[in-house]
């Protein structure tokens, strides 16, 4: 019998100074120039100023 297992990313919610919660896939990176990059639920990769954010949490599996 051969047993397959997926690995799974980590899922992390990114709360923004106006409100929005934003899911990403993945630890989210800063860069250097204040920028926050993520790849959201779709797969695409995105940016956010880190000015604009105002709590990154890791959100638990289930």
């Amino acid at each position: 019998m051969t047993v397959l297992t997926g690995c799974t990313r980590t899922s992390y919610a990114i709360q923004t100074n106006d409100g929005r919660t934003i899911i990403s896939d993945g630890k989210p990176s800063e860069s250097d120039a204040g920028l926050l990059a993520y790849t959201d639920a779709n797969g695409v990769k995105q940016q956010i100023n880190k000015a604009d954010v105002k709590a990154v949490s890791e959100v638990p599996k289930k």
